[in-house]
């Protein structure tokens, strides 16, 4: 007997904004967000989710919508999805959960999306002081080729993957974001040499209920303005896995998230259908709206079997990332070399992040020789 279609588990509708949602979305990370669905060990089933930006950017040559973004909304995950096993047993704190991903893709109707960077005063980043205004190319999808009308003659195989895919923090490991965090934004730029030469403020993107969605859980009662005030911004990746942006994360990979909370409470979103090798531009990835079709397995105590902490406490662990065997295979390619020397000609020690930034603008410079603005370049090939 042929296998069954995956199970809708989350349903978005891109007519309506993310508060407006059947399943109401999420775009922090709090034990106490509440799952809008439950999963088995072993089930097929399908997430489908809007863009990370939330339907706010659209397809038009103007950047402006990226220029004002509110980037306190950032990222609008589906979930959590609570995981129990065959008998109906919860995945427990300390377990892992290894997450297969079987399909995935855009959502059908909505075959587009965006690349961009931001305006130097709202967001920043990797090249800021060289890009200071905000760009926009938009990506119209052919099968598993994009092409863009803002950069003509460009078209190319993407590989599609989620940038944020994770589990729900217990309370013991908010406080730790929290604190650190908090603790970096407070300690300022002075000890952080990689501030002299990366303009990207702020340092941490700490608690705000600015923005803030909680899923099933009611705006403007005390419980949700405790929680606003707790949960953590998706920005960064941390021990949960979260925003890990890794381009090669397409199907037939598999991802080992510890379980912090009863049920892991899975949450997915930001849906890339390319990106580039370290998203130099804000998204250096295509944003775009998507499904993911998964399969769970709960590893009882795998937490302490296979992961190692690397921090003062057992929560101090990253998740484990098996690479799918599918990508676009490309045969020949140029190499752009950087070494950890500012624009200023200043030395640094040992900074990769110093050589890596020399080695996109070598690329950048490069290609611009064929005819490109830098600002084109910036979007396709960063």
């Amino acid at each position: 007997m042929a296998p069954l279609s995956p199970r809708v588990v989350v349903k978005v509708d891109l007519k309506k904004k993310p508060w407006q949602q059947d399943q109401p979305l999420h775009n922090r990370w709090h034990p106490e967000i509440p799952p809008v669905a439950e999963v088995k060990a072993g089930e097929f089933f399908r997430v489908e989710m809007i863009d990370a930006m939330g339907g706010v950017i659209k397809d038009n040559d103007s950047a402006s919508d990226i220029k004002n973004l509110v980037l306190t909304t950032t990222h609008h995950l589906s979930g959590p999805i609570r995981v129990v096993d065959e008998e109906g047993v919860a995945a427990k704190a300390g377990d892992l959960l290894a997450v297969e991903i079987c399909n995935l893709g855009p959502l059908p109707g909505d075959e587009w999306g965006f690349t961009g960077s931001f305006d130097r005063e709202n967001g920043g980043g990797f090249l800021t002081d060289h890009f200071p205004c905000a760009t926009k190319a938009i990506w119209y999808f052919e099968g598993i080729y994009a092409y863009s009308p803002q950069i003509p003659g460009v078209r190319f195989p993407g590989l599609t993957h989620p940038g944020v895919i994770g589990t729900a923090p217990s309370n013991e490991l908010l406080r730790i974001w929290n604190d650190r965090e908090r603790q970096l934004e407070e300690s300022g730029v002075e000890s952080l040499t990689l501030c002299e030469v990366v303009h990207q403020r702020p340092l941490a993107c700490l608690p705000t209920t600015k923005g803030c969605l909680l899923g099933n859980i009611e705006e403007g009662t005390p419980e949700w303005e405790r929680i606003a005030n707790e949960a953590a911004r998706t920005i960064p990746g941390r021990e949960n896995g979260g925003n890990c942006d890794i381009k090669n994360l397409s199907r037939g990979s598999k991802i080992y998230l510890p379980v912090f909370v009863e049920g892991a409470n899975l949450s997915t979103g930001d849906m890339h259908f390319s990106q580039g090798d370290g998203e130099i531009s804000f998204c250096g990835a295509i944003e775009m709206s998507g499904f993911l079709e998964l399969k769970c397995e709960i590893i009882r105590n795998g937490m302490q079997e296979y992961l190692t902490p690397m921090g003062p406490t057992p929560l101090h662990v990253n998740p484990i990332f098996e690479i799918g065997p599918v990508e676009p295979r490309f045969s020949e390619w140029l190499v752009f070399e950087g070494i950890s020397v500012d624009e200023s000609g200043k030395q640094h020690y040992l900074d990769a992040t110093v050589a890596y930034k020399r080695a996109v603008l070598n690329a950048i410079d490069y290609l611009f020789k064929f005819g490109y603005s830098k600002e084109q370049v910036l979007v396709f090939a960063a």
